[in-house]
């Protein structure tokens, strides 16, 4: 990145992100997507609104535990209220004792709002701005001014807008962020406006966007920005956010990288782009956009006639970027390449060298194909990944092998539903028979593979499940249809995720399930050595 112009990432997935229809992060959702954004070189990760739900503060707690490399937490709220001194203001009082390093202040640029939502006079916002921004940085807080419903603001009034940039700026703000919050402003009303507004603040200004994609052109919103010297741009992972979403950092990123030669994250991280969009979807239990650029799997999908046959001769054919550039792959409908280049990238960050040439990297490849096809996701499932490709290299990662199960499910009249498990399975020469109980089958059988394991394991008891989610695959099918079970396993130390697939929900949950508990004792047993 040396000589390249530099943008800071600003994240925002696990608050905005997390208020799209259909999104409800867990806590342990949202600590392990952090670790993967500060993975992925991201410079702030925006943890919620301190004080606005339980799970938020829980988050600010936990996130603290966690050894982040990268990225600085930020805690997100508005200035003071109206009319109230700011040291007893609940708010700010909730931002500090967050302990987040930064926090995330918005205010109103948009007379509308200040005099019809805040029930306030225009003076008193401006001094909320200030008041608001000063306490904090004097608690020696990193601030970050968002600008709310700035575009909307100044076409209502330019000068009470720009107004209230000033205002944060000499109060301490690090950064100023123009916030279209509505998502209706254009490409290039966003340039007349930030024109001036550089104009008036002076160069020396940070200036950052925040686009919602309400028009379709919050990435369009977000590269003009940074072509009139935006040096932050905020957005969410694969565009999550209320109403129509925000700015999807999965395109924004690597237009500026490969359209205009702005960096961001690191280089090599690029190339893990792909793997965070499918990611966190598979947290978010959404189905993945396959149509999404650079990071859906159709992006570099081609069918057959002229444009597979030209693609084969010259990927820039029809390619206007090398789709390993972003940890994707090319696909021919017809004829499937094999992705054999990202199976060797993903096994070298898992501490196994591979050559490419080797036949069990084919063999690899034709399992995952297969396991794909009929379902299988990887994205969000790193111990199944892992589980694979050890044992097609000949490691044993089995530690069990299931003779059968059963489990019954009673539901009495006026009395609690009640759920057995009956476990059989062999350990080495050992068959061992073992029933237990639970809040519903997963858990039932659950707690049978423990009781089975734990005198020959001791291990496992510091291992158990953080997350269940299923998802059917093939909706028009009804009762028979095709179910993905992903399941989160944690020891206290380490978080990893696991996969199974059937047209029976027991099935693929003890699928997940028994991975789970093999990966978890492999990586045990592994580090003891």
């Amino acid at each position: 990145m040396e000589g390249k112009p530099q943008v800071e990432i600003y994240d925002t997935t696990l608050r905005d992100g997390a208020q799209m229809e259909g999104v409800n992060f867990s806590l342990q959702d949202k600590l392990r997507i952090t670790e993967k954004l500060d993975e992925m070189g991201f410079h702030y990760i925006e943890g919620g609104w301190p004080g606005a739900n339980p799970k938020d503060v829980a988050f600010f707690r936990e996130v603290r535990k966690l050894p982040l490399k990268h990225a600085k937490i930020c805690a997100f709220g508005s200035t003071r209220r109206a009319d109230s001194a700011v040291e007893e203001d609940r708010n700010i009082r909730l931002l500090l004792e967050s302990e987040a390093p930064v926090v995330t202040i918005f205010g109103k640029s948009w007379t509308l709002h200040v005099t019809e939502a805040l029930k306030t006079t225009l003076d008193e916002n401006l001094r909320m701005i200030e008041d608001s921004v000063s306490y904090l940085r004097k608690q020696g807080r990193e601030v970050i001014y968002d600008a709310e419903h700035f575009f909307d603001g100044y076409k209502a009034d330019p000068e009470y807008a720009l107004k209230t940039l000033q205002v944060a700026w000499e109060a301490g703000a690090r950064i100023l962020v123009l916030c279209d919050t509505n998502g209706g402003t254009l490409p290039h009303e966003v340039e007349e406006v930030m024109k001036v507004v550089r104009e008036r603040l002076g160069k020396g200004v940070p200036l950052g966007i925040h686009a919602h994609n309400d028009s379709g052109v919050a990435v369009a919103n977000s590269i003009a920005a940074v072509r009139m010297g935006a040096v932050q741009v905020q957005g969410t992972v694969n565009g999550y956010g209320e109403r129509c979403g925000n700015a999807n950092l999965c395109t924004v990123i690597p237009n500026l990288w490969f359209k205009m030669g702005v960096a961001s994250i690191p280089e090599d991280r690029i190339r893990k782009l792909f793997e965070l969009s499918h990611f966190v979807s598979e947290i978010a239990n959404l189905r993945h956009d396959d149509y999404q650029p650079y990071v859906g799997r159709s992006a570099f999908t081609h069918k057959g006639g002229v444009h597979a046959s030209a693609i084969l001769r010259h990927p820039a054919t029809y390619e206007h970027v090398p789709p390993e550039a972003v940890g994707n792959q090319r696909r021919i409908l017809v004829s499937d390449q094999s992705g054999k280049s990202n199976i060797v990238y993903r096994a070298k960050e898992m501490g196994v060298e591979l050559d490419p040439k080797d036949p069990r990297v084919d063999a690899l490849v034709q399992k995952i194909k297969e396991a794909e096809n009929f379902g299988y996701q990887f994205e969000g499932a790193d111990a199944s990944f892992e589980i694979l490709l050890r044992e097609t290299l000949g490691e044993k990662v089995k530690f069990f092998d299931l003779e059968s199960f059963r489990v019954i499910v009673e539901k009495r009249k006026e009395e609690n539903t009640v759920t057995e498990a009956t476990v059989k399975i062999r350990v080495d020469e050992d068959v061992v028979h073992t029933v237990a109980e639970g809040d519903g089958p997963v858990h039932a059988l659950d707690n049978a593979l423990r009781k089975a394991l734990e005198r020959l394991y001791p291990a496992l008891k510091r291992i158990r499940l953080s997350d269940y989610k299923v998802r059917v695959l093939s909706e028009k099918e009804g009762t028979a249809a095709k179910i993905r079970v992903l399941i989160q396993s944690t020891d206290g130390e380490r978080v990893w995720g696991t996969v199974g697939v059937s047209t029976n929900i027991i099935e693929a949950s003890w699928e997940a399930l028994a991975d789970s508990v093999r990966y978890g004792l492999w990586r045990k047993l592994r580090r003891e050595k």
